[in-house]
């Protein structure tokens, strides 16, 4: 899913961050971004084909012994949100489901896997529950500590673009030479880089100033 969703950004450079989780990704676009006239049916569209794409493309380099089932599609939706605000408030609410899908997931797959129970029973045990419930079945009955679990899965995955090094060797051949010299260059760009960190709080917004353009 991320690996799309990179491809996703490094076609769309207009794509300032991403966040995804589970079997979803949000992109957010430049406020000024003036790709297809602003057509909302050609984000939409273009998104989710070359998401889709992406992810035929590129199974195989994660799933070499498992052959797709069936051909996979994603739906799409374009919203236009009118502050800086209210956008930060989606993003904390995609966070803060991706919290609460993965506790819950969590405690259920222990309840089946571990303790025998049938999916029903998992889900009726469950029933009722609030958080802190569910930690405390986890940390009594599995003696797991869900503040352990990879990031991954409790925070979700958020693509920002950020400058890396990449090195490759070329040759080099000055007039007077016959045979060149092969040196090894050094060259900045800029990738989207998947980082699993709380986007709720302001830290990660006043650590990356840059991501969003100021309400006018």
């Amino acid at each position: 899913m991320t690996k799309c969703a990179q491809t996703v950004m490094g076609e769309l450079e207009d794509i300032v961050i991403a966040y995804g989780q589970s079997d979803e990704y949000s992109f957010v676009f430049k406020r000024k971004s003036n790709w297809f006239k602003r057509r909302a049916s050609k984000f939409m569209t273009l998104v989710a084909s070359q998401f889709a794409s992406s992810y035929v493309f590129y199974w195989r380099d994660f799933f070499e012994d498992q052959p797709l089932l069936y051909p996979p599609g994603f739906d799409g939706r374009v919203v236009v949100y009118p502050s800086n605000q209210t956008l930060k408030d989606y993003l904390s609410w995609r966070q803060a489901d991706c919290h609460i899908n993965n506790l819950y997931n969590t405690v259920f797959w222990a309840l089946i896997q571990q303790s025998g129970l049938t999916p029903v029973q998992a889900q009726e045990r469950l029933q009722g529950t609030l958080a802190a419930d569910k930690n405390e079945i986890l940390f009594s009955q599995f003696n797991i500590n869900y503040n352990n679990e990879p990031l991954m899965y409790r925070k979700g995955t958020v693509l920002i673009w950020q400058k890396v090094d990449e090195v490759s060797t070329k040759e080099v051949k000055l007039p007077a030479e016959i045979e060149g010299t092969k040196m090894r260059v050094t060259r900045t760009r800029a990738k989207p880089l998947p980082l699993h960190c709380d986007i709720i709080g302001d830290a990660f917004w006043k650590e990356h100033p840059g991501i969003l353009e100021e309400d006018s």
